[in-house]
C-alpha cells in the first residue's frame, strides 16, 4: 500500500479506489486517497484519560500518531478481535491518524454511481455510515472517518466562533450552491457561512443533484451569473464526486463561468493537482473555514 499513489485515478472520472477491511463480522471501506500505508501492529503507548476510542499512541518514522480502535468506535465486542489485525495509517484534514482494524483484504475500483446513500431507517446523527456498496454476495459499508475523528476531538472541526474572529462583515445576497453529503457538515457550513454574511445558500447532498440544478437553470434561463454566483463542493460524495462535478461545470458552455472552490478533507500536496486538472479556482482543506470565507470574498462574482 505504500505505493498506492501510483495507481490513483485520473481526475474527473467519477471513480474511486477503496481499501476493503474488516471489523468484527462486517466489511468496510476507506478511500485510497486517505490511506498512507498499511502496517503490522507495533507497540502502543497508553495515554491516561484519553477518549475511550483512542487506544494510545505509536511512533512511526519519527512521528507520534494516535491509534483509534475501530472495534470500540463501531461497538463491536473485543471477543471478535482478529489475530491478523492491521493498522491503517491515514491522512486527511491535514492530520495523520491510525485506525486499528481486524484485517485488510483488497482494493476495489468503483464508480461513485455504485455507492448508495444510507437509508433513513438505519442512518441517523449517531451513525458513521456514509454509503453502501453492493457486491454480488456481500455489502461494503463506507465510513465517515472525519466524523469519527471529530467526535473524538471536536477541536478538529469549525464553528461560528471561528468566523467571529474575522470581525464585522457586510451581508451579501449572492447565491452559493454547495455540494456536501454530510448532514453534520451541511449544518456547520450553514451556520458559519451565514455568520460570515452569506445567507443565500442552496445545499445538495451530492454533485449530481447540484449539477442537475445548475444545468436546469442554464437551460431555462440561458445564463447563470444572474442566478448563481459561486459553487463550493466536497470531493467524496455518492453518485457524483466533487472532481467530476467540477469538470462537468467547466466543460459546460454556460456553467463554465462559475468559480468553483473544493472544500475537502482530501486537499494535500500529493492530491492538489487533481483539483487543478478539473478547473477548480481554489482548494481548501477542511476544517479551514476562515480560509474558505476569504476565498469566497476574493472570487465571488
Amino acid at each position: 500500500m505504500q505505493d498506492h499513489k501510483g495507481i490513483l485515478l485520473e481526475s474527473g472520472t467519477n471513480e474511486l479506489e477503496i481499501v476493503e477491511f474488516e471489523v468484527g463480522v462486517n466489511t468496510f471501506g476507506i478511500n485510497v486517497m486517505k490511506v498512507r500505508e498499511i502496517i503490522q501492529p507495533i507497540p502502543i503507548t497508553f495515554i491516561p484519560n484519553a477518549h475511550p476510542h483512542v487506544e494510545g499512541i505509536i511512533q512511526l518514522r519519527g512521528e507520534v500518531l494516535p491509534v483509534i480502535d475501530m472495534l470500540k468506535v463501531l461497538g463491536v465486542s473485543a471477543d471478535h478481535r482478529n489475530p491478523e489485525e492491521k493498522y491503517i495509517v491515514t491522512e486527511f484534514n491535514k492530520q495523520k491518524v491510525v485506525f486499528r482494524v481486524d484485517s485488510v483484504s483488497q482494493i476495489h475500483r468503483i464508480s461513485w454511481e455504485q455507492i448508495e446513500k444510507p437509508s433513513d431507517m438505519y442512518q441517523n446523527e449517531y451513525s458513521n455510515i456514509i454509503g453502501v456498496i453492493k457486491r454480488q454476495d456481500s455489502m461494503i459499508l463506507l465510513l465517515d472517518f472525519e466524523k469519527i475523528v471529530l467526535e473524538i476531538n471536536p477541536e478538529t472541526g469549525f464553528s461560528v466562533e471561528t468566523i467571529k474572529k474575522l470581525g464585522e462583515r457586510e451581508r451579501s445576497n449572492k447565491k452559493i450552491v454547495i455540494a456536501e453529503d454530510s448532514p453534520m457538515l451541511r449544518q456547520l457550513l450553514l451556520d458559519t457561512l451565514t455568520e460570515a454574511g452569506y445567507s443565500n445558500l442552496h445545499f445538495f447532498e451530492n454533485g449530481k443533484l447540484a449539477y442537475d440544478y445548475l444545468e436546469k437553470i442554464a437551460e431555462d434561463k440561458g445564463s447563470i451569473k444572474e442566478h448563481v454566483q459561486f459553487v463550493i463542493t466536497d470531493i467524496e460524495m455518492p453518485q457524483m464526486d466533487g472532481h467530476h462535478f467540477t469538470k462537468k461545470i467547466k466543460d459546460h458552455s454556460v456553467l463554465q463561468v462559475l468559480p468553483v472552490v473544493i472544500f475537502s478533507s482530501l486537499i494535500t500536496n500529493d492530491l492538489r493537482h487533481k483539483g487543478e486538472q478539473v478547473g477548480a479556482i481554489d482548494q481548501i482543506s477542511k476544517p479551514e473555514i476562515e480560509e474558505l470565507i476569504l476565498k469566497i470574498d476574493k472570487h465571488i462574482l
